[in-house]
């Protein structure tokens, strides 16, 4: 299936001679073209396994989880090879940023899953009672654990390449960042602190790599590069990083958190359906992901992020919402497409119910919205958190911090039912499900 999906994309965007990038996240495949406007897009919509698209810089296809990667790979194999990351067209401004930090932090999604997946299993095992002092258990927290140990190494790694420059000297941003060896040590007779700045300092310093090794190469002569270029970019770099990125990253990493805390304090219910509310435009347009660092700054500072259970309840609106419609529709075609979908819905996977339901629809995108604001308001309020990322819906609750596990499910069922109440009574009527059909 992924094969013949393969080969039919590639001709409706214009022929693997068209396609300057490709990658995948979790469930979008993301294709830079060379030409833009040899991409049909409305027969790629009406492709079976296309949940929907994205016609942006990047042109998005929703295939759902699983399917996006399986069929990346078939396509780059019929394509031969391509670039994978720093392909982008180069634009500024916030949605620039914002997805060049999604490509940062997309290829670290299934370890970031699987890890906080272990660590929320084990933690649920403590909560209930299981001894800590187990053997089974602390292998489990060291397996669960060790991604972190690294995650400032790959970030700098995935930032270099982002920006142009070599994977391999980002890295030591991250290592530098993060090296233990820093508690030992004092500049102007201040003490290091090693993680100072978090991942906000590894970027900022691995962007500064990625830069300066281009223009240090432009003036280096060919057979000098390997010595010269490499050396020169780590040795400026790693003191600019020690005696100033560092610093600024933890004024920056620290505004962020306290300002959100802020939000959150002095908005609670409000601010937390205010947020869950807008969230789904941020998804609509694959940017969610540039939030990742915000994330994982506040599980590094106090151990898990208040903003992600609220967040979260975006994909409960959008499955009351399908619910609802699913109940009304006299559609078949509509309910297998609901059927299909709502599944991994539960599991929080919202991308195939917006593309593939509340979004084609119209109006059930804006009350799947109103519906996520309930829940939004009742995380706020309870001040629910995840100790990780990267899943929500049902799978969050093994990840949600100081056992609030019940609080978090209440807060999931009134997104549900917010979402079913309004899609229900004012988001569909039968006529809408001609757009489907467009």
């Amino acid at each position: 299936m992924s094969k013949i999906l393969a080969s039919q994309l590639l001709d409706l965007m214009g022929g693997r001679e068209n396609i300057a990038g490709i990658y995948n996240c979790m469930t979008r495949v993301r294709v830079v073209a060379k030409d833009h406007s040899k991409i049909d897009m409305d027969n790629i919509k009406n492709l079976d396994g296309v949940n929907g698209v994205v016609d942006d810089d990047e042109f998005q296809i929703i295939l759902g989880p699983g399917a996006a990667e399986k069929t990346r790979r078939e396509m780059e194999k019929q394509i031969g090879e391509v670039e994978t990351g720093g392909f982008a067209p180069k634009k500024k401004g916030v949605k620039y940023l914002l997805k060049k930090i999604g490509n940062i932090f997309i290829p670290l999604i299934p370890a970031l899953v699987a890890s906080g997946l272990i660590n929320g299993a084990v933690n649920f095992a403590i909560n209930s009672g299981v001894d800590t002092e187990l053997a089974w258990v602390q292998v489990l927290q060291f397996i669960g654990g060790a991604f972190f140990t690294i995650i400032g190494v790959l970030v700098g790694f995935n930032t270099a390449k982002e920006f142009g420059g070599t994977p391999a000297l980002g890295a030591i941003s991250g290592a530098l960042i993060f090296n233990p060896a820093l508690d030992d040590m004092e500049l102007f007779g201040e003490s290091l602190v090693s993680g100072r700045g978090g991942l906000f300092a590894v970027m900022m310093s691995a962007f500064l790599m990625a830069i300066l090794e281009q223009q240090i190469r432009k003036v280096v002569p060919n057979s000098l590069d390997l010595i010269v270029t490499s050396t020169l970019t780590v040795f400026i770099v790693g003191l600019l990083t020690v005696i100033g990125l560092q610093p600024v990253g933890a004024v920056l990493s620290e505004g962020i958190i306290v300002s959100i805390n802020w939000v959150l304090e002095i908005g609670g219910i409000f601010a937390g359906a205010v947020l869950a509310a807008t969230f789904l435009p941020l998804v609509l347009v694959g940017l969610h992901h540039g939030l990742t660092p915000i994330h994982l700054e506040f599980i590094q500072d106090i151990g898990y992020t208040p903003i992600f259970t609220i967040l979260g309840m975006a994909g409960a609106g959008q499955v009351g919402a399908a619910v609802a419609i699913f109940v009304k529709t006299k559609s078949k075609r509509l309910k297998n497409i609901i059927k299909g979908t709502l599944p991994v819905g539960f599991l929080g996977i919202g991308e195939p119910l917006l593309y593939g339901v509340t979004l084609p629809l119209g109006r059930p995108f804006l009350t799947a919205c109103l519906g996520a604001a309930f829940g939004g308001a009742y995380q706020a309020l309870m001040t629910t958190g995840a100790i990780n990322i990267g899943v929500s819906g049902i799978s969050l609750v093994p990840l949600i911090a100081d056992g609030k596990y019940i609080h978090y499910i209440i807060g999931l069922i009134l997104g549900y039912a917010g979402g079913f109440i309004f899609t229900y009574m004012f988001g569909f009527k039968e006529k809408m499900v001609e757009n489907l059909d467009k």
